[in-house]
């Protein structure tokens, strides 16, 4: 274990740790602050000139960007926790930022992790490098979702959503049905895991929002005032997101199958009536040669907004998955035909 002495202005360029890898990219390291710190990775890239380096900071801050410095904020870290990190992921993210939606494509390949660089009071222990670190990330993401799950079961997002010209803009604190729905399918395989009844505890929480209308800080929509929806966007007016509704409904699935008949009545209801809405709505998503995003061109009135082939493939895989859980021909015909649209295939017409 390192520790680590306090900040002034003779150590401020921190304690520096020599690396020297250039084959794995999967960084780890046990990690606690007594004062805000950093710790820094610098790596030698296919990009000629200094090396980049990056910044894991005990800030709120997402990401930045500035000439060959990437930060990303990891919150407090004032209790003993675990940092594993993929640094071929965080540099492009992080080289590619703009001040658009997209992060820009670049070509940019770690050649040799350098040094590790800490700053701050505290201490950390238990530096790896590897070529995969999928079991950590997973219970990394687990246990993040413990921390911050709310008083409602939800996950708020925290920034202001615009879906497109006629839908209200969704405000910082908005839930997603999708975003519980992963989550729940994330929770319940930790505890299939370790049998720790707090992973469980935490996905039966997440079916809160599920049953608050949108209006009302939920996720709900009613589709014609019969077919119950699970909004990936709880706009108004909704918004009816096909992949966001079946990822919210795997998480159901995934929830009542694990915690039985009496824990997980609830879901396992609240995944009966989203599955009836979707056999009898799901024609309203095939143009005949396509599949289409979202219902705004009938809550709307405007042009279908239609789905990318990425988010077509999305739908068939989707829907495939569905078919593997409830046997109704519909799910099997829809992926028959939507699979024919990737070939050119079209509908009959007059």
């Amino acid at each position: 274990m390192l520790l680590l002495p306090p900040i002034t202005t003779e150590n401020s360029e921190g304690v520096s740790l020599p690396l020297g890898n250039s084959k794995d990219f999967i960084i780890s390291f046990d990690l606690k602050f007594t004062s805000n710190g950093s710790v820094s990775v610098v790596l030698e890239t296919t990009e000629k000139g200094a090396p980049f380096i990056i910044h894991y900071v005990t800030s709120t801050q997402l990401i930045a960007f500035s000439g060959r410095d990437i930060t990303y904020g990891i919150g407090p870290r004032a209790a003993w926790s675990t940092v594993t990190r993929d640094l071929l992921t965080d540099l492009r993210k992080g080289v590619g930022l703009s001040n658009t939606k997209a992060v820009k494509a670049t070509k940019v390949m770690p050649r040799r992790v350098v040094r590790l660089i800490v700053r701050g009071r505290g201490a950390i222990d238990n530096v790896t490098i590897a070529t995969t670190a999928h079991t950590a990330a997973f219970f990394a993401a687990s246990d993040w979702l413990l921390r911050n799950q709310d008083e409602r079961g939800g996950w708020p997002i925290m920034v202001t959503r615009k879906l497109g010209e006629g839908f209200r803009p969704l405000e910082p604190g908005w839930y997603s049905a999708m975003a519980q729905g992963q989550a729940m399918s994330t929770l319940v395989r930790a505890y299939l895991l370790t049998k720790d009844q707090t992973y469980l505890n935490a996905a039966l929480r997440a079916t809160g929002p599920y049953k608050l209308p949108s209006e009302q800080h939920g996720v709900k929509a009613v589709f014609m005032n019969k077919y119950d929806w699970y909004e990936e966007y709880p706009t108004t007016p909704g918004s009816f997101v096909l992949n966001g509704f079946i990822y919210s409904l795997l998480g159901l699935h995934d929830l009542a199958e694990t915690a039985g008949e009496k824990l997980g009545r609830e879901s396992g209801l609240l995944f009966s009536r989203g599955m009836e809405s979707l056999k009898a709505m799901l024609p309203l998503y095939d143009t005949g040669s396509g599949s289409i995003y979202d219902l705004r061109h009938y809550m709307l009135g405007t042009a279908p907004n239609l789905a990318r082939w990425d988010y077509h493939t999305t739908h068939i895989n989707q829907l495939q998955l569905l078919a593997s859980i409830d046997n109704a021909p519909i799910f099997r015909d829809v992926v028959k035909r939507w699979k024919s649209y990737l070939k050119g295939g079209r509908a009959k017409h007059n």
